[in-house]
């Protein structure tokens, strides 16, 4: 019994110290976020916040975070809502319909997801600057359907391939076509692979930085990472209005995920726990 125990005690400790190491970044943040500069600048540095919102009404007014917000919605929000679009019929013809070459589309598919943004820059710059995207919220998000859409069908046509094939008999024998099956009978079944799909979709596009500072040169469609990184201050670096701004951008994702993290883990672990 001993030797159980201390491999379970060990195992939490690990756990929590994995926790501790991931959550200090976040932390300090938050603390940097609460204080004035003269205490942002205090050496050696004070490690308890004196409740100073300064950072937050500066990053808010002076470094318009607001409008940087915005733009993150709109490229994030259409990045996911197109990307599921396209995602949905393209997953579920590669998990039902009978075709040659199924098991290589999708190896095609995931080795795209893995090709590194920098190799693709090139190209992606002169093509977006011949067809007029470059300054454009929709010229990047054309990239980022690149990057995501192989992961998002990845995901959903695992989940498709799972769902029972009596259900889609059925919808045929009472009359519906291919597409009024998957539309009505089987996406909604698959409701947490697709919202697993948009999560992570959304949370990429949110993320992104590379694409969106060689895209977005124009601070009015400048996205959060980007309009962060570039804050300046007058004569010192803003380190509290860079917390505060980082603060703000985190926490809506953190809250999602926190909120719906049992359809994020049940769409991820549904193609290997099924079947």
């Amino acid at each position: 019994m001993k030797k159980p125990f201390l491999e379970c005690s060990l195992l939490h400790v690990g756990i929590i110290l994995s926790v501790i190491i991931s959550l200090v970044p976040f932390f300090w943040f938050i603390i940097t976020s609460l204080k004035s500069q003269t205490a942002v600048e205090a050496i050696p540095p004070t490690w308890w916040p004196n409740g100073n919102l300064d950072a937050y009404r500066s990053a808010l007014l002076d470094h318009q975070l607001l409008n940087y917000m915005m733009n993150s919605v709109i490229v994030a929000g259409s990045t996911t809502i197109i990307a599921l679009l396209l995602a949905i019929p393209a997953a579920y013809a590669l998990a039902r319909v009978r075709m040659k070459g199924k098991s290589l589309i999708l190896g095609g598919l995931l080795s795209m997801s893995m090709f590194p943004q920098i190799v693709i820059a090139g190209p992606v710059w002169e093509i977006l600057k011949h067809i007029g995207g470059l300054n454009t919220h929709w010229g990047l998000v054309l990239p980022y359907l690149t990057l995501t859409l192989p992961l998002a069908i990845w995901i959903l046509a695992t989940f498709f391939k799972e769902l029972p094939r009596e259900l889609e008999d059925a919808a045929r024998v009472d009359g519906c076509t291919l597409w009024q099956t998957m539309s009505k009978v089987m996406a909604p079944l698959a409701a947490p692979g697709i919202f697993t799909a948009a999560i992570l979709t959304f949370i990429y596009a949110w993320n992104e930085f590379f694409f969106a500072l060689l895209i977005l040169t124009d601070p009015e469609q400048q996205t959060l990472p980007v309009g962060i990184a570039l804050f300046q201050g007058e004569f010192t670096m803003p380190w509290g209005e860079l917390a505060a701004a980082s603060v703000l951008a985190t926490l809506p994702l953190v809250l999602v995920v926190l909120l719906f993290q049992r359809g994020i883990i049940s769409g991820l672990s549904a193609g290997a726990i099924k079947g």
